[in-house]
């Protein structure tokens, strides 16, 4: 499934705890099919590809509920210039494919979105959504904070709710590529590698063999591809 692994260590906290204690489910005896060509989901079987246009098929969440999440998101995740938020990375369909990936999600997400509306409508006489920013901040600093002495499997579902929420955002919008872009990674990169440097060498008492530098440490012919004889011997 796309992006379901996180680059960042940042989701590692206490958020990722939303999601473990829900349980991962594995099938040991499944055969493993041969990987299929399609270009919008490289790499992924047969199989997978079924699942995935089965699931983007399903409406979990109606329009109200997807407004309140898409704005939960970016309070928790407030976009910045120049590559944007939540919105952007589409966080809000992340989330809501996640729920259906892994259906033991729904309760407390959609649980949640109702207690957010509850609060809100005994507080200030409105929905969630239609609050001003203050008001819903208030509702959400108290449940934003866990016991860190108490199992969050065993805290209020509101607790549950916010941090699994807090946890998709972060993943969804850290394993995007505006995530990725906001975070400046650029992946493996070539770059020019001279050796060990020679104070360091000289503190070991070790030396290059110059023959040994002619072949291997020549950038002026780094994109030349390496020849050996039929003994292993280093041609050139």
């Amino acid at each position: 499934m796309d992006r379901r692994k996180s680059i960042q260590t940042i989701i590692m906290g206490a958020g990722a705890s939303a999601l473990m204690f829900h349980g991962c489910k594995t099938d040991t005896d499944m055969d493993v099919p041969v990987a299929s060509d399609n270009n919008a989901y490289f790499g992924r079987t047969p199989e997978e590809l079924e699942r995935i246009e089965k699931l983007k098929a399903i409406q979990l969440f109606n329009e109200h509920e997807m407004e309140t999440i898409t704005l939960l998101s970016t309070i928790i995740l407030p976009p910045k210039e120049p590559h944007g938020g939540p919105i952007e990375a589409e966080v809000p369909e992340f989330i809501e494919f996640i729920a259906k990936d892994i259906p033991e999600l729904e309760l407390t997400l959609k649980g949640g979105l109702m207690w957010l509306d509850h609060q809100c409508n005994v507080l200030f006489d409105q929905e969630f959504k239609t609050a001003s920013v203050d008001q819903q901040k208030q509702i959400l600093d108290t449940i934003a904070f866990q016991d860190v002495e108490i199992p969050l499997d065993e805290q209020p579902l509101e607790i549950q709710f916010f941090a699994l929420m807090r946890n998709l955002t972060v993943t969804g919008y850290y394993t995007s590529k505006v995530g990725i872009a906001d975070l400046g990674y650029k992946g493996n990169q070539p770059n020019i590698w001279d050796g060990v440097p020679q104070d360091v060498l000289d503190q070991h008492g070790v030396a290059y063999d110059p023959e040994w530098i002619a072949k291997c440490v020549d950038q002026s012919k780094r994109n030349e591809i390496a020849e050996w004889d039929e003994n292993g011997n280093l041609l050139t």
